[in-house]
């Protein structure tokens, strides 16, 4: 019952419901596969590996911490790990393009979303224009005159109604995901910046004690 009337809303709205019908079902195949990636994403996450490897770091055991993220699928330790496979090079630049390719990931098709937010509702306003056109168009036809006036009004509610509907889904969606992008980006950018200050530091701590050992075991010439 409910296919037939499904059906039934389909043909009544005209043929502008065949180009709606396909970005109907990019949506739903966006939406379905960003939401099983989030969920990936999230099994993936590991905070007791990411303060080991910072342990590690303010430490200054360098290959320590390289080994733990290396095992780990977290994001922020995969990060991690690039940038400190390459920071005699350079650290940051190795976390900037390792954060970058994340982030790519993780915002993935989210530019399809923000095109059907526009496209489906201007399908809709199509849909309607050419209701209306059928039905004035067959006004003359004084035996047709009721039924084309009823067929072309009901053309024109469907597919503003299919366009609008697509396009709030679409618009909850792509705003519910770019949360995400946003919340996601800023956790690889600490994870990045905590990096770079533990690291720097513990060199730097590391140089200083042993110029201090080294002006301690120098001999002191007497003065002549």
């Amino acid at each position: 019952m409910t296919d037939n009337l499904v059906i039934q809303y389909f043909v009544k709205g005209g043929w502008i419901m065949w180009l709606i019908l396909p970005v109907s079902l990019v949506t739903v195949s966006v939406i379905l596969e960003r939401a099983l990636w989030w969920n990936a994403h999230r099994r993936t996450r590991n905070s007791a590996k990411l303060d080991q490897v910072f342990g590690y770091l303010e430490d200054g055991n360098v290959v320590d911490a390289s080994t733990v993220a290396r095992q780990s699928h977290d994001p922020r330790l995969q990060v991690i790990y690039h940038g400190l496979n390459h920071h005699h090079a350079s650290l940051e630049g190795a976390l900037q393009i390792a954060a970058g390719i994340e982030i790519e990931r993780a915002g993935r098709f989210l530019v399809v979303l923000d095109t059907i937010v526009t496209l489906a509702p201007l399908l809709g306003l199509l849909g309607t224009v050419t209701g209306l056109m059928r039905a004035f168009f067959k006004l003359g036809d004084t035996e047709l005159s009721e039924q084309a006036i009823t067929g072309g009004i009901a053309e024109a509610l469907i597919a503003t109604a299919c366009g609008l509907s697509i396009a709030v889904v679409a618009l909850i969606a792509l705003n519910y995901f770019s949360a995400r992008v946003a919340k996601f980006q800023f956790e690889l950018q600490t994870a990045a910046t905590n990096t770079e200050v533990l690291l720097r530091t513990a060199l730097a701590t590391r140089e200083e004690a042993a110029r201090e050992k080294w002006i301690g075991a120098t001999p002191i010439e007497p003065a002549a």
